[in-house]
């Protein structure tokens, strides 16, 4: 564990956080209905990037890094309601963008270093 990016590993616990908000906020924290919702397959995506987030493939990261706008995005809507939906919202957010930006800072050296790569092999 000590041998991993720090910022892959809060990445990866950025989309597990994600998830069990997910499933608890649908199913008993604040469910759409009585009784859960079947809102609560939202966080289904997310356990299939962590994974890859844990190995440090880059191709999971890059799709992954897509996926998670779409809980900052709903984050950003729910943000309006009232009540418990609100802070839950506030927390998807920063999970959210905590991920975002994780992702970004672990993949940009090392999109850097394909860019350079790929350089040098058009001039040799």
């Amino acid at each position: 564990m000590l041998d991993k990016n720090p910022y892959q590993l809060l990445a990866t616990a950025a989309f597990i956080d994600l998830f069990i908000l997910c499933v608890c906020w649908e199913w008993f924290i604040s469910p759409l209905r009585p009784n859960g919702s079947w809102l609560i397959l939202k966080g289904i995506p997310l356990l299939f990037a962590i994974p890859g987030l844990w190995k440090g493939k880059v191709y999971t990261m890059q799709w992954a890094s897509m996926l998670i706008l779409l809980y900052l995005t709903e984050g950003l809507v729910r943000i309006l309601e009232t009540g418990a939906n609100f802070w839950l919202a506030v927390v998807e957010i920063i999970l959210a963008t905590t991920g975002f930006i994780c992702l970004l800072m672990y993949l940009k050296p090392i999109k850097k270093e394909a860019k350079a790569k790929k350089k040098l092999q058009a001039e040799g």
